[in-house]
C-alpha cells in the first residue's frame, strides 16, 4: 500500500480535532516528500542530527515535532525551527529550551512527558511529580516556552485494557491540569498519545496527536 493510501486511511479514522504526526525517523527525505505530496504537514524526528540533515532540504511549511529524549546540549540546534517538543521531562530541559527560544526570538511549544506505563523507563514525570512541578510554578517565569499539553507512551503489551487504562490516566491528568493550572490558556490543548499499534485506543481516550511511523513508512531504513 502506498504512503498516500495509508495516510488517507489513518486520517479517516481520526475524530475531528485529532491530528496525525508522521514519525519519519530513520526514513529518507524522499519518503517524507511522498507523504508531503499526500497532504501530510506534521513530521516528527527523534534524533537531532537526523533532523538537522532533513530540515534544510525539505519544504519550509513542514511543522517539525521532536519526539525523542532531548539532551540539553542539543536544544540549540533545533531551536530555530522546531514547532513542538513532545518529551519534556525536567525543569532543566525546559529552562534550556526557553533560553534557546529567546535567542531566536521565538516561543517554542512543549509537552510534559508523563510516565504512566508499567515498564521501567528513565524518562517522564509520574503524574504526581508533574503536578508538583506545575504547583511549584517556576515554569511561569519561562516566557519563551508554551506548555501545550501532555505526552505519554503506553506499555508495549497486547493487553488492550491495560493500554486503555494508561491512556485514560494520562488524559485524566491532562483534564486536571487544564482545570487547575491552564483554565485561561487555550494553548494548553494537546494530548500526544498513541503510536502505530495503539493509536486507535488512544483516540478513544482523548488523544489530539497520534504519532504514527512504521504503519506509514514501513520498517526503519538504516
Amino acid at each position: 500500500m502506498s504512503i498516500k493510501s495509508v495516510i488517507n486511511d489513518i486520517n479517516q479514522t481520526l475524530p475531528q480535532g485529532t491530528r496525525l504526526v508522521a514519525v519519519s525517523k530513520y526514513h529518507p527525505a524522499s519518503s517524507i516528500e511522498e507523504a508531503y505530496e499526500a497532504g501530510q504537514r506534521i513530521f516528527a524526528e527523534s534524533h537531532v542530527q537526523e533532523l538537522q540533515q532533513k530540515e534544510p532540504i525539505l519544504p519550509k511549511d513542514i511543522e517539525w515535532h521532536f519526539i525523542g529524549h532531548l539532551q540539553t546540549n542539543k536544544v540549540k540546534y533545533i531551536a530555530p525551527y522546531v514547532s513542538l517538543i513532545h518529551a519534556v521531562d525536567s525543569l532543566r530541559l525546559m529552562e534550556e529550551i526557553n533560553k534557546q527560544a529567546a535567542r531566536f526570538d521565538r516561543t517554542i511549544r512543549v509537552l510534559l512527558q508523563l510516565h504512566v506505563a508499567q515498564e521501567e523507563t528513565k524518562f517522564g514525570f509520574s503524574p504526581e511529580e508533574a503536578e508538583a512541578f506545575l504547583q511549584e510554578g517556576v515554569w511561569k517565569t519561562l516566557t519563551n516556552i508554551q506548555i501545550a499539553g501532555i505526552m505519554c507512551m503506553a506499555s508495549n503489551v497486547d493487553n488492550e485494557a491495560q493500554i486503555a487504562s494508561e491512556f485514560e490516566r494520562a488524559h485524566q491528568f491532562y483534564l486536571m491540569a487544564k482545570e487547575r493550572y491552564f483554565a485561561d490558556d487555550p494553548a494548553f490543548c494537546e494530548c500526544s498519545m498513541g503510536m502505530s499499534d495503539d493509536y486507535l485506543i488512544a483516540i478513544q481516550h482523548g488523544s489530539t496527536l497520534v504519532r504514527v511511523g512504521s504503519k506509514i513508512f514501513g520498517q526503519r531504513v538504516y
